[in-house]
């Protein structure tokens, strides 16, 4: 099964939020949802342009798949000048990185974040395994916001799904990094709410829906 058909992904926007593999997830569906139309790369807040699609500052009639944004500091891009409206009504495929997480596998949120377009028809949540059963000071953007959410200084999964339930920002999530830690992203994946699957994005395998 492909992490698109997984995922229940619709065309128009999806929002891709969390940490512990934004990036790779997003350029992943790009290449499986290119196969199927037209797909818009894109941010919300910033990201590093892609090296294997164009990247340009604004589109119009296009085909394939390519990257839309705003250059900024350190080599980033920022967000499109044209709206994701705009952008929806230009491609099949919409997919947003719309979060940031300092490169640390776990993230709690404060109340500007995550920038998620208005438009947006999905938001797909990942989660850091190798975050999970460390000190929250050590693997978690925003710890003092996960501490007030969950009273714990230890990520283990049952605080991460407290965290996770209580912002209840997601459609669905992806665990991945599982060879860092499979058991504990297996109790974490029991344990949410929402739908979830666990994944290797680095190797781009799925091991599991729950």
């Amino acid at each position: 099964m492909k992490f698109a058909d997984a995922l229940n992904l619709s065309r128009g926007v999806t929002a891709i939020i969390g940490s512990g593999g934004k990036t790779t997830l997003l350029l992943h569906l790009a290449d499986e949802l290119s196969k199927r139309g037209s797909v818009i790369v894109t941010t919300s807040t910033h990201i590093y342009p892609p090296m294997n699609m164009p990247v340009v500052e604004e589109i119009h009639a296009f085909e394939g798949c390519v990257c839309v944004g705003t250059p900024c500091e350190n080599g980033k891009l920022t967000a499109p000048k044209q709206s994701f409206e705009e952008l929806a009504a230009l491609a099949d495929y919409v997919l947003v990185e719309a979060d940031g997480s300092k490169h640390l596998p776990l993230k709690a949120h404060l109340s500007y974040e995550p920038v998620i377009p208005r438009n947006a028809a999905q938001v797909i949540c990942v989660v850091g395994a190798s975050g999970l059963n460390h000190p929250i000071e050590q693997t978690v953007h925003r710890f003092e916001r996960f501490f007030e959410l969950t009273g714990e200084k230890v990520a283990t999964p049952r605080a991460v799904a407290l965290a996770l339930d209580e912002e209840n920002l997601a459609d669905r999530y992806v665990i991945n990094q599982i060879d860092a830690n499979e058991t504990a992203a297996r109790e974490l994946a029991q344990l949410l709410r929402k739908p979830s699957i666990l994944a290797s994005m680095q190797r781009g395998e799925m091991l599991c829906l729950y």
